[in-house]
């Protein structure tokens, strides 16, 4: 793998000379972890629960473990290329059995723990796994549906012994370590389901040279070193956990550190986490810091902590401001999807806008195209859209799995089109607009809810809000928004019209939302995503009903 000589310092030359290569045999757990693995006392991973537990384990720990496991997958029949389904909580297990499947071939389709026996049916079905691996929470679940499965060849539990299931140490214990496959680059590795914002999750087909696209993720927008031990409040379930804790942060040489909760996100045992371990890097998911700006950041102190990004969705500039305000660092935003690695950033070195995107990926052709495949010029507002012909940058997903039309759905031309709106300044900066079907149409004017929810996020009252579409007889569609209320603030009609005002200050005043409702919590995605198609159905179907 080469870099081309990328002067991380020197972001135009970067973009001009960047380049990564992958040899046309190659392994990511050979060729890339068990480089790491040489020194037998290199740390991987620094792991924490809530019971007291804390375990520091290395690359060599992984590899041997990993080896096992691959052995143990092998002897129960588990060949190159088939899938294995692995939903297991933020435990080192995940990444043995992510390594596993690198090693010998086989192609890993991870899952939340969060999955219900309906959700495992439907996966089950479009993946057709041959194994699975999970814990004692999962298995009964699995064991609610898996006698409409008779090809998945071995059930692995990491929890205790149950009939119809291997301990997952018993496994191990009882394997000899598999040799690594000759994987070909473009073998399949990965088997991410989207995280669903809209309709049923695909399955998004990676190749073997999948991480190593993470080199642009891990060492160029997370600015990872060997010497980093980079925590990423992610779930395993979804693909942010390949982007910030296994692919872009073992490509580096960087530990991980891990926390296993004992129930939901805690944004003050978060902060004392990050105040007491030597974590120099930080990854969250813009409900995290959102979270985390309303407490009293005054009250903690990092020493140690440098470097800080966020990722999912756009994070709105009053958070990046008041984390700055707090912490002295800027939390640099980056793009990409479930498809891609890391598409547009805030890199280390170019100028932070608070409420941009950033810049493209050195190595990836990015524009803003309309319908028809157009590039347009800055300001106008098109599809987000990377370039993949003639040749598909390394990192992009192959295709939707079993589902042809959806890939194909994709394209326009040369361009994968994302399906997310935005536009270009004049200085090369990109600003999310919205995904395509959340953009309002209200008496002719598009509107992106993002820049209404940061808008309302200034005011002191809102500690949350999504902003849709809720139709009108005469504009057709207004703005709505949901608000979740920051503590010491209850619901009134004179909050309505003081948010209302709030917002036409601050923005446009034809973006302000004509209707405000306050509400407990936001429906959001395992990965944190606001889930805005719910609550536009919700609202379409209340108002067409009322009719």
């Amino acid at each position: 793998m080469e870099n081309g000589g990328w002067n991380i310092g020197d972001y135009e030359v970067a973009r001009r000379q960047f380049r990564l290569e992958v040899p046309e045999r190659f392994n990511w757990a050979r060729d890339v972890v068990e480089r790491w693995a040489q020194d037998p006392h290199k740390l991987a991973m620094w792991w924490i629960d809530d019971h007291g537990n804390e375990k520091k384990l290395t690359f060599r720990h992984f590899v041997d473990r990993s080896a096992r496991l691959g052995g143990a997958l092998q002897k129960a029949g588990v060949r190159p290329g088939d899938r294995v389904i692995v939903f297991l909580g933020r435990v080192p297990e995940w990444w043995e059995t992510m390594l596993a499947c690198f090693r010998i071939g086989a192609v890993a389709a991870p899952g939340t723990v969060l999955l219900t026996p309906r959700d495992l049916r439907y996966r089950f079905e479009l993946a057709g796994p041959a194994a699975v691996i999970t814990d004692e929470a999962g298995a009964r679940k699995v064991d609610e549906v898996r006698e409409q499965f008779p090809g998945i060849k071995a059930f692995l539990t990491t929890g205790p012994a149950r009939e119809g299931w291997t301990a997952y140490e018993d496994a191990l214990a009882a394997a000899e370590p598999a040799p690594y496959a000759d994987t070909h680059r473009d073998d399949p590795a990965l088997l991410y389901f989207t995280s669903g914002t809209t309709g049923y999750p695909k399955m998004v087909l990676h190749t073997q040279s999948y991480p190593v696209g993470h080199r642009v993720t891990g060492e160029l927008w997370i600015d990872l070193k060997p010497t980093d031990l980079h925590w990423n409040i992610s779930d395993t379930g979804w693909a942010k956990a390949a982007w910030s804790s296994l692919c872009g942060p073992w490509n580096a040489g960087a530990a991980v550190f891990v926390h296993q909760p004992k129930g939901g996100f805690d944004a003050r045992r978060t902060l004392d986490i990050l105040s007491t371990y030597p974590i120099t890097t930080l990854c969250g998911a813009p409900t995290i810091y959102r979270s985390l700006v309303l407490e009293d950041l005054s009250r903690w102190k990092f020493p140690t902590l440098r470097h800080c990004v966020g990722a999912g969705e756009p994070l709105n500039p009053e958070v990046i401001h008041t984390w700055r305000e707090a912490t002295g660092l800027t939390i640099r935003d980056g793009y990409g999807q479930t498809e891609t690695v890391c598409l547009v950033a805030n890199f280390p070195t170019i100028e932070v806008r608070p409420g941009s995107m950033g810049k493209p990926s050195p190595g990836f052709e990015v524009a803003i195209v309309d319908d028809q495949g157009n590039v347009l010029p800055p300001g106008q507002e098109g599809n987000i859209a990377v370039k993949v012909e003639p040749e598909r940058p390394i990192g992009m997903f192959v295709g939707y799995w079993q589902n042809e039309e959806a890939t194909r759905s994709t394209r326009i031309g040369p361009w994968y089109i994302t399906g997310d709106r935005g536009y270009m300044d004049e200085d090369g900066y990109f600003w999310f607009v919205g995904r395509a079907d959340d953009v309002i149409l209200s008496s002719g004017y598009r509107i992106g809810p993002f820049e209404v929810e940061s808008a309302l996020l200034e005011h002191d009252a809102v500690a949350e809000s999504a902003v849709v579409s809720s139709p009108d007889p005469v504009r057709g569609e207004i703005v709505k928004a949901f608000v979740v209320l920051a503590p010491g603030y209850s619901p009134s009609p004179e909050l309505v019209t003081e948010l209302q005002e709030h917002v036409k200050r601050v923005t446009a005043p034809y973006k302000y939302p004509r209707e405000i409702e306050f509400v407990d919590s936001l429906p959001k995605t395992i990965s944190g995503k606001i889930r805005r198609v719910e609550l536009r159905e919700r609202e379409w179907k209340k108002k067409q009903g009322a009719r």
